[in-house]
């Protein structure tokens, strides 16, 4: 079984919000996929990031889905699709292996 973690940005590079439709958008298409899916959005997350020697602050949510598998392609096709959609360079998405108990 596969944890897989998407970590989502509130604004884009510019600081601009990012739209509910999107965020909507991600969830249904992972719900429909996966069948249910877990949400961390009360109180965004705080992402701190190094790049070109500067620290760059998000605030964040986290969407969460288990699965069997782990189809590598369609996960890396579907962030491709959500970081043109949130204007992002790169979008965190991680998987790891879990027990279910």
């Amino acid at each position: 079984m596969y944890l897989v973690e998407i970590f989502l940005p509130l604004a884009d590079n510019k600081g601009y919000s990012i739209g509910e439709s999107h965020f909507s958008d991600v969830r249904r298409a992972l719900f429909e996929k996966f069948g249910g899916l877990t949400v961390y959005a009360r109180a965004p997350a705080l992402g701190l990031s190094e790049a070109d020697g500067q620290t760059k602050q998000d605030d964040i949510i986290v969407i969460e889905v288990m699965s069997v598998t782990l189809d590598r392609q369609w996960w890396a096709s579907f962030r491709q699709e959500i970081e043109r959609k949130f204007r992002q360079d790169e979008i965190l998405i991680r998987a790891r292996t879990v027990e279910k108990l």
